[in-house]
């Protein structure tokens, strides 16, 4: 078998799993770019899709999507593909949780001076209406949690591009968004620049040592734990969190690793929940119609 005829069955694959478990013709796109090689280009896949849908009737919609989106667009599923090789997600032999966080912020660097909005949503394409319209779904999902209000500190942790900021600050009193990615805090500040109650600070990527306890009344983390997993300092993040709540306040994780085993998640965010007396409100839901994302929610204990 030729490295083209393996890249080809490989998307296949990735297309059927993608059917099977209706993701959004986007997700399966960004799935294409994150696990194949230069051997195949998009208007190979385009027609790869097309081709499937002889024996998938009841997705040809769906196939057809697949094909709109990676038909005459070569460059952007290259970039999409470059983002999406910025940044590694597999620990390096005998690495640090330090050495695994400072490796993942010059990849969050390299990834950001690509395409801004497929760094921090690669499902985006590199799309900015795409990234808003996702942005704007999770927002409605967290006002629905009673997550936002006029008298709330938020913390977001890898806020990333600042795409939240900009998003959530007519809704809370002040937002703290951190990251370990100086690039990205840089296009964050200009993203968000006039915004008086919106702060970004560059961190360790280590804990949250640097704020007080009961400090805030909302935690947030999209798409942030699989590289505190991957980094080995999920935990810590878990019991820092439950310690800057302030009693009754709400951690929303969204995706807590992509070790493609939501039971595995459930079963981690439970056990931490009960370690640090917080309780589970929302466990591993998909409530997105735009994004694959995996939803848990955490309630800090004392309040009402």
């Amino acid at each position: 078998m030729t490295a083209a005829e393996r890249e080809r069955m490989i998307a296949r694959r990735i297309l059927e799993n993608c059917m099977a478990n209706g993701l959004p013709a986007a997700v399966a796109v960004a799935r294409l770019a994150v696990n194949l090689k230069t051997e195949i280009h998009a208007a190979e896949l385009a027609d790869l899709a097309l081709d499937m849908r002889a024996n998938a009737s009841h997705c040809k919609g769906w196939l057809e999507n697949i094909a709109v989106l990676l038909s005459g667009k070569a460059d952007a599923f290259d970039n999409l593909r470059s983002t999406a090789a910025s940044v590694c997600h597999d620990r390096q032999g005998d690495e640090t949780g330090e050495m695994t966080v400072r490796r993942l912020a010059g990849g969050f660097d390299e990834a950001v001076a690509i395409s801004a909005a497929a760094s921090v949503q690669l499902s985006s394409l590199g799309d900015e209406e795409k990234l808003s319209a996702t942005t704007a779904e999770i927002v409605s999902w967290l006002e629905r949690q009673d997550f936002t209000g006029a008298d709330e500190t938020i913390l977001d942790i890898g806020c990333g591009i600042g795409r939240f900021e900009g998003a959530l600050h007519a809704r809370a009193k002040h937002i703290v968004g951190i990251d370990i990615s100086s690039r990205m805090i840089a296009v964050a500040r200009r993203r968000c620049a006039g915004l008086g109650n919106v702060e970004f600070r560059q961190t360790s990527g280590l804990d949250l040592a640097e704020f007080a306890d009961a400090g805030f009344d909302s935690v947030l983390a999209v798409d942030s734990f699989p590289y505190l997993v991957l980094a080995g300092v999920a935990e810590r993040h878990f019991s820092e969190m439950a310690r800057v709540l302030r009693p009754g306040g709400m951690a929303a994780i969204l995706n807590y690793s992509y070790r493609m085993s939501p039971a595995a998640d459930s079963s981690d965010i439970r056990h931490l929940a009960r370690i640090y007396g917080m309780d589970l409100v929302i466990d591993g839901e998909m409530p997105f119609r735009h994004w694959d994302g995996t939803a848990f929610l955490i309630r800090s204990t004392g309040g009402t």
